[in-house]
């Protein structure tokens, strides 16, 4: 099965960024402890402090998707509802 990559950026408004940036080691520490994750960073533009670099990798598909199901009702899902996502997803053997 091919693992999955998810990468791009995320924008977070300047009234929403204390809550995420206060969120964020804890929804990274979280996302590393699940089964199937192979690598998880979250980076903040040092030129931008309302962008976010992420890159996630994932073991397959359904590694992926239960993660994605995990912070819908997680804290930083909470957080993070309002910020802008620029993603690409693919598949890599």
């Amino acid at each position: 099965m091919p693992n999955i990559i998810l990468e791009g950026h995320i924008v977070v408004a300047g009234g929403d960024l204390p809550a995420v940036t206060s969120a964020l080691p804890t929804h990274i520490q979280l996302t590393r402890q699940e089964a199937g994750c192979l690598c998880f960073e979250v980076t903040q533009n040092p030129n931008a402090e309302n962008i976010f670099f992420v890159y996630e990798e994932f073991i397959d598909r359904a590694a992926f998707e239960k993660h994605q199901r995990r912070l819908r009702s997680s804290e930083w899902g909470r957080v993070a509802a309002n910020v802008q996502r620029h993603y690409q997803v693919r598949e890599v053997d």
